[in-house]
This record gives C-alpha cells, structure tokens and sequence, in this order.
C-alpha cells in the first residue's frame, strides 16, 4: 500500500488522525487524480488564526531518512548520514525501479536535470518538456499521481523551459503541499495526496510571478522574458522565488526585465515581500550604478537554488549578472548586487548583509551554486558560516551572521580593458583561504601537453587569443587578432549548478569542478536590429582555416590538458584542499586518439556538470558522459568515493551520464540511491538502486 504523507517524521502523533485518513484513497483503489485539473480537489481554507507565515516548524532533515529539500535540507548540505550502502558492497549494487518521463510532455527531454524529494514513503519529482510533476511509490517506483500544467503560449514562450530542477514539500503538521514554478513562470499548490491544485492557495492553485514584481514586465505577461527552472526554497511557511532569463551573451536589450526575489505566504500564495536585486532610488547600493543606469538595467536575479538557516530565519541569495553578460558599458560602476551572495531577513526580505564577488561583472561568473550552510571550528571557535562555490573555482566563505570573510578576502588590482565605453572596476576581491580547487584565468601552462607536437599546435591555436589570469577582460574580436579573450569558469569552468555538498560531522565540503575548455570572450556590434547594446558577444570574420573560436581542439583533442574534471575535498575548520581526483573515465574521443593510442593515460576525468552526495562514508556521483570498455557495458558509470581519502571504493554501470544530482533515502529498512539520467539519444529517466534483497543489515 503507498504511503500518503502529510508531515515529516517527528510530527507524527499530531497528525495522526489526518495520517490515516490519507490512506483512505488507496483503500477504495483511488490511487491518484490522473491530470489534475485546478478545481480538482480543494484543500481546506486556511484560517486567519492559523500560524503567521514566519512560524517555527522543525528545520527539514535527511536525519530521519527521507529528502524533504532539494539538497536534502534547506542549508545546500546534500548529506544523509545512512551508511547501508558502504564501500564494500556499493558495486553490487542493482535497479530496484526506474521512471521513463517521455509521457510527460509532447515529446522527450534529453536534458533531465531533476533531484526528487522523498518523505514518508513517497517520492515526488519534475519531469518531461511540459514539466509534469509525479509522485510514485519510493519502494517499487509505482506512479501515485501526475499532474501537469497546460499553458498554451505562456509555456511555448518560456525563457527556461523543459523539466526544470526540482520541487519543494510543505506541511503544517495536518496538510502537506507540493510547490513547483511552470516553465511559464507560475508558482503551483498541489495535494501531495492527490496532486489536485490547492484551490485556496492564490488564483484557484496557482500565484502568477510575472505580476507583483514591482516592475512591468516587457513586453507583456505571456512573451515578457522571466522564468525559473530550479526548485523553490520553502522554511518557516516562506516560499522563496528566483528569477531567471534567456541564456546567452548577446541580449536583445540592456534594458531587460529585472531579476527581483520574492517571498510568499506558503498557505496563501500572498506575496509576503520583495528584495531588489538592482536597487532602487534611495535605496543601498543604488549609487553604484552610474549614470542612474538602475533605472534601466535588468537581469540580476538568481537562477539557481537559493538556501535557508531555518533557525536563524536568514535567506542567502547568490546572485547573477546584470544585462549583459560580457558587456556593461550601459551599466558603469560597481552594480550592486550583481555577482553578490545576499543575505536576508526570511520574514521581512530586508538586507542584513552582503557581499560582492566580482565587481561590474563583464566575465558572466553568476554565483551559479546553492550556497552551503557549515557550522565549522575555525582556530578554536565554533562558527556559523555560508561557503560559496563558483565558476571561478574559489570557494568564498564567510560568518553567516555577519557577513565578515572567514579569512582575510583582499582587493586586488586587476587589468583594465580597451572596449569603447566599457568602464572597468580598478579591484578585484581575492579570498587568501582556500586556494583555488579549479584553474581560472588561462595560460600556456594549461594548454595540452600529451607531447610535444600537441603542445606546439596548441600554442599555436591560443597565440590567436588574449591570455590571463582571472579578470582578464573580453576583448573586441579582430580577424587578426587578438580575436577573443580565452576564459576559465564563465560557460565551462569551475562550479556550476550542481554545486557542492557538505557533511556536518566532519567538516569537510565536496565540490566538483570542469576545467576542459576556455569560454571565448569576444565582443561585437551587433547586427542592426539584433540588440541596442553597444556590444554584444560575438567573433569577427576569421580568415579561412582559422580553428572554430567556440569550440577550441587541437587535433580533436580539448585545448586544455587534463584533469577535465575533478572533485575536492575542503577542510572547512582549516581551509585546506584536503585530496582532488580526477572525477570520469578518459572520454573515448581521448583514450583512443591516434596520437595517444600507445600510450597509458592515467584518468583525465570527464567535462560536464555533476553534482555530488555525501553519505556516512561515501562521496557519490556519476559520469557526465557514456564511454565504452572491454570489461563492462557501454555506458556511464555511478561512483562511489571514501569521503576521508578520495579513493574509489565501488562503480556501477548506468544506461547514460548523470544529468540530476544524486539523493538517498531509507525506505522499509533498505536505502535507495536515485539519480536522473538523459543525454545523446538517450531521453530522461530517474533510476532507483538499491542493494540486492537479503544483503542490506
């Protein structure tokens, strides 16, 4: 029988009548509403005496054995302290079930990117190019309930489209609710019985977020370009929103949308408060925005997920550039609070403090990752802190309460450019602790080096570019050079949004990092009618047999030399690097190259995106891409890393590369590892595995 879940565990006994209840459905055979519809199913109205919005409820926790949060928590930690699958049995490890998302949606999504949640014997998730949201039973992966939204052209227009990333659980300890953002940018209560829209919450189940935005959205509700593809944040009956755009370094406009955040009431849907990620006039910050460009600069949200400390009441906000990414001569000054971790009152979104990672951000270093919540020991003293990793591959640290550094973040000089009427920040922030765990900024030092000759063409390949450490500035593309600025971290390097994962009892933080290939950074006017921005990226003509500037190889091989990724451990007591290894097989394109086939290549580790999960024992994740091997079937492979050495303890074969980040469970006694799979030809699927029956003690 499924179980129904209307609290976390701890809150049990106060829900027990509602509890049993919810079994109800299953006993008349009514497993699930088959598309719920928004009159399906109205949840009880919310009374005005019920708890404010900023109540304490328990912090959610993997301590029980589910996955209420999208990191597991709310605190960005992706840790459960389950230790059922070890080192010594991870590699027998079999599929208990796997879910298909093709139904989902008109056709199949080859880019699942989703982490499910798991409470009370039930596992919810998005899925699928409509990005339907399903619950199934956690044990057999039996489908309970779909529901998904019809949007006609609000969802065709959608800037961030397909399944999106996950989806947020909330209870009061008698209903509980399932939170998502459509690619039309609409915030939906769904039973998380039923999947039936809670008709009390907003407009009959769904909050519009292109309204209440103190802004008007261009050009108007359906096209105007804002969206969000992660998972809301949900603490203390707060629903938090992000915000986020096109891709792309060659804007339509500088005057775009603005990226404001907002919190709502999570029984209501009423909008509880708003922060400006740009500053309006009198407000902080808005002086540094020259020429009163405020007023008509967008973008600046924040795209990935945010993070909580419940029991402080403090949100953290990592946010993304302004408009445009490698351009911002229509923006001059500093930009708050472009590139800055932000932090707020949860109950007021008032600013109780920040800080600015990049100032005038030109190289697109959005604070990609959730920001990691650690209660570490630093010389003696315990300390609350916020760790930040990013695509400079610089993990930022500071006191969570505070906002002081960790440890001393000095401004720098750094080199100014010559793009006409670019204006250029004089310093840059460089944290002293911890060292960088992933190169940035470019130089022969990091060109490809299997042998001489590959070397020498590699040189030759980037003599064509501007080289230089971080914050070197883009440059304006000529044919004969320089034609860009070869970059590490903004499209291909360092962190993305996977991020990082930490684990309370040690201390110690996991992060994965790419470092294949340089992001281009090249600047042009754009073609009449394709942008009013004075700059736009873009590469000028290049004379015939010029390698292709987007995708830089030397003989087919990455311009970079290996490792093309790897993942860290950091000691966030001492601020160390504690061990990196190469994360991935030797991609196939590598290990049998023509110039490399007589040689023994250690493991280069494989470009991608992944995110990782820390267990008692284990650091955990998968391949990005499929490789092939005399020993085992063509596919990608989940790892199993002990957390104290690095060493790889246990593999096991999947269909296609990870493309969600892991999570576990404990469920009837057995733990299960889920992880989303997509990619090539392959269409998404969640994969479920578990232990073989009788060898989980």
């Amino acid at each position: 029988m499924p179980s129904f879940p209307a609290v976390r565990a701890g809150a049990l006994c106060a829900a027990l009548p509602a509890l049993l209840a919810s079994f109800a459905p299953a006993l008349l055979g009514a497993q699930a509403s088959p598309a719920a519809s928004p009159s399906a199913s109205p949840a009880s109205p919310a009374s005005k005496a019920a708890s404010r919005a900023v109540a304490k409820p328990a912090p959610m926790t993997t301590a029980a054995g589910e996955w209420p949060s999208y990191t597991g928590d709310t605190r960005g930690s992706r840790y459960a302290p389950l230790e059922q699958i070890n080192a010594t049995n991870f590699s027998t490890l079999e599929v208990a079930w796997r879910f298909k998302t093709d139904s989902l949606g008109p056709r199949p999504e080859f880019k699942l990117e989703g982490t499910p949640l798991m409470i009370g014997g039930v596992l919810y998730a998005t899925g699928g190019t409509s990005r339907g949201v399903v619950a199934l039973d956690a044990a057999t992966g039996a489908k309970l309930w779909t529901h998904i939204e019809q949007e006609g052209a609000r969802g065709a227009a959608a800037v961030r489209p397909l399944s999106g990333r996950g989806l947020s659980y909330w209870s009061d300890g008698t209903t509980a609710r399932i939170l998502y953002v459509t690619p039309g940018y609409r915030l939906i209560a769904l039973d998380a019985k039923t999947g039936a829209r809670i008709t009390t919450f907003g407009d009959s189940g769904a909050v519009d977020l292109k309204t209440e935005t103190d802004q008007t959205i261009l050009p108007d509700l359906v096209t105007g370009e804002m969206g969000f593809q992660g998972a809301p944040v949900v603490a203390r009956n707060v629903v938090i929103i992000g915000a986020a755009f096109r891709e792309g370094g060659a804007p339509k406009s500088f005057r775009n949308n603005k990226g404001y955040i907002r919190g709502y009431d999570a029984r209501t849907g009423k909008r509880l408060w708003i922060f400006h990620t740009i500053p309006q006039a009198g407000e902080p910050g808005y002086d540094t925005w020259l020429k009163n460009s405020a007023e008509t600069t967008g973008n600046t949200g924040v795209w990935t997920q945010l993070t909580v400390d419940e029991t402080l009441g403090l949100v953290y906000l990592p946010v993304e550039s302004p408009t445009g990414d490698y351009y911002g001569g229509h923006r001059p000054g500093n930009n708050l609070y472009g590139e800055s971790l932000v932090c707020l009152d949860l109950a007021t979104g008032v600013k109780k403090w920040h800080f600015q990672m990049v100032h005038h951000p030109i190289w697109d270093f959005d604070l990609s990752a959730a920001p990691i919540l650690a209660d570490i020991t630093v010389g003696g003293r315990a300390l609350k802190s916020v760790a930040v990793p990013t695509k400079q591959g610089i993990l930022y640290v500071f006191d969570r309460v505070s906002g002081k550094p960790v440890w001393p973040i000095v401004e720098k000089p750094v080199e100014a450019g010559d793009v006409p009427g670019e204006w250029y920040a004089p310093t840059q922030p460089f944290p002293t602790k911890p060292a960088a765990y992933a190169r940035n900024g470019v130089s022969l030092d990091d060109l490809i080096d299997y042998t001489p000759e590959l070397k020498a063409a590699g040189v030759a390949v980037a003599s064509k570019f501007k080289l230089g450490p971080i914050f070197t500035p883009p440059v304006v593309s000529k044919a004969g050079g320089p034609v860009a600025t070869l970059a590490n971290g903004p499209t291909n390097g360092g962190t993305n949004w996977p991020g990082g994962s930490y684990d309370p009892e040690t201390h110690m933080l996991y992060v994965h990092a790419s470092n294949y290939s340089p992001a281009v950074l090249g600047l042009v006017t754009p073609a009449a009618g394709a942008s009013d921005m004075d700059f736009v990226q873009g590469l000028a003509p290049q004379p015939p047999g010029t390698p292709r500037a987007n995708s830089l190889t030397v003989q087919g091989l990455p311009l970079f030399k290996p490792p093309y990724a790897t993942i860290s451990a950091i000691n966030l007591d001492k601020g160390e690097i504690v061990w990196q290894v190469p994360h991935g097989e030797t991609p196939d394109a590598v290990r049998t190259h023509d110039a490399l086939k007589d040689m023994t290549l250690p493991r280069t580790g494989q470009p991608g995106m992944i995110g990782t999960l820390v267990t008692k024992t284990l650091v955990i994740a998968g391949d990005p891409q499929v490789t092939t091997s005399a020993t085992r079937a063509r596919g990608a492979m989940l790892r199993a890393y002990d957390k104290t050495s690095g060493r790889e303890v246990g593999a096991v074969v999947m269909p296609a590369q990870q493309s969600g980040s892991p999570m576990t469970y404990l469920v009837n006694g057995r733990q299960y590892l889920v992880v989303a799979v997509s990619g090539g030809a392959y269409s998404g699927e969640y994969i479920a595995y578990r232990l073989p029956a009788g060898a989980a003690k």
